[in-house]
């Protein structure tokens, strides 16, 4: 008997990982595009034009499957997060807190003109 190359999974998982640069990646930009794809037909009838509709012409019924098709399709790449940026804030009673921000940095001056 012939061993055969075929496999239960389309596309390959190499199809895949050549795509990203980790496993963890492929599962955690897999996963978020799946929620994302689930949220789009859950909320179809409701006439709710934010969600992304799937990329990709598929007959694959999972959203994990459909995220993983566009991920081969180049479709979805892997952005860039948001910078961290902490502040600090003084209130008028001479305490301070420390907030984390999500964006972009500002210059970071001294705040004198």
């Amino acid at each position: 008997m012939q061993p055969t190359d075929d496999s239960m999974m389309q596309p390959r998982i190499e199809v895949l990982l050549s795509k990203v640069d980790s496993k963890f990646t492929l599962v955690s930009l897999g996963a978020t595009r799946a929620r994302e794809i689930n949220q789009y037909y859950n909320n179809l009838g409701e006439g709710l034009g934010k969600m992304i509709p799937p990329q990709v012409t598929s007959v694959a019924r999972k959203p994990l499957s459909i995220a993983f098709e566009e991920i081969a399709a180049d479709k979805i790449e892997v952005g860039e997060p948001a910078p961290v940026v902490d502040v600090e804030i003084e209130d008028g009673e001479g305490e301070t807190e420390l907030v984390v921000v999500e964006g972009e940095a500002a210059d970071e001056g001294d705040g004198e003109a």
